[in-house]
């Protein structure tokens, strides 16, 4: 049986707080499942503090896309990602990651070393096993990777319950379809799709802001969906039936137009 579709929003802070607060209302109101906040540090506020804002203003699910595993010591981001569960009761979502590129350059500008790729795995799955510990018997704190390798996708086969694949924009549908289903076939979760174009616009903090959106269409990019709603809800339709997408991340710049699409599909 297909899993339930559900709608997140990366949604940063990047405008003055009063407006930041009605958009957040907004994507409640319209029935989207979660609010996500990346781990740009000096780009926005903490995702911390923000998204226990977002989730005492409103009964959405809010969650982390994702955290950077390097920027931080396991302990902390299990600290943190457990305080976030109490704060919420319940409804906070650890996302986590190796990194994205150029995060040694990040590293190097804080002070801090490099981390080798399999140190951040380590780092993953020692933050997901302290977090265990934390949780205790009493609550399961949610945890989404995002992978690619062999080995990232072994260690989200053990502890992760959603799992994203990073591809590049111009990556074929193909490739990525493979991995899904190389995946579903070790361990059945639940899978999610970023998207980061929609027609001819590029999601903030979520795709380079020069994105050849043309090449990623010609590319059949799972990347990318159309701007029309009922075209966007027949694809979307179609990744879960061929390939077993059901959770789907916009940027929140696209929130208000997704809106239809939205109700469409998640019965609002």
């Amino acid at each position: 049986m297909s899993r339930p579709f559900r709608f997140g929003v990366v949604a940063p802070l990047r405008t003055d707080l009063p407006t930041w607060l009605a958009l957040v209302r907004r994507i409640a109101d319209n029935g989207y499942s979660t609010l996500l906040m990346p781990d740009f540090p000096r780009l926005q506020p903490a995702p911390g503090p923000t998204l226990a804002t977002a989730a005492a203003l409103t009964d959405l699910r809010v969650g982390t896309w994702v955290y950077a595993s390097p920027l931080r010591p396991a302990w902390l981001t299990a600290w943190e990602a457990h305080s976030l569960s109490e704060l919420t009761e319940g409804r906070f979502e650890l996302g986590i990651g190796t990194g994205r590129p150029g995060i040694d350059d990040e590293l190097r500008e804080k002070g801090q070393p490099a981390v080798p790729p399999n140190e951040r795995l380590d780092r993953i799955r020692e933050t997901v096993r302290a977090l265990r510990d934390l949780d205790g018997d009493d609550r399961r704190t949610p945890v989404a990777m995002a992978v690619r390798g062999p080995k990232a996708r072994a260690l989200a086969a053990e502890v992760a319950d959603t799992v994203t694949f990073v591809q590049s924009p111009d990556e074929s549908r193909a490739e990525v379809a493979r991995l899904a289903r190389d995946f579903l076939a070790v361990r059945d979760v639940e899978l999610a799709n970023a998207v980061s174009v929609i027609g001819d616009r590029v999601a903030p903090h979520m795709a380079p802001p020069n994105t050849d959106t043309a090449a990623v269409r010609a590319a059949n990019s799972l990347v990318t969906l159309p701007d029309d709603p009922a075209a966007a809800a027949a694809e979307i339709q179609r990744r879960r039936e061929e390939i077993g997408f059901s959770y789907f991340i916009i940027g929140a710049d696209f929130a208000d137009a997704f809106t239809p699409v939205v109700a469409k599909l998640a019965g609002r």
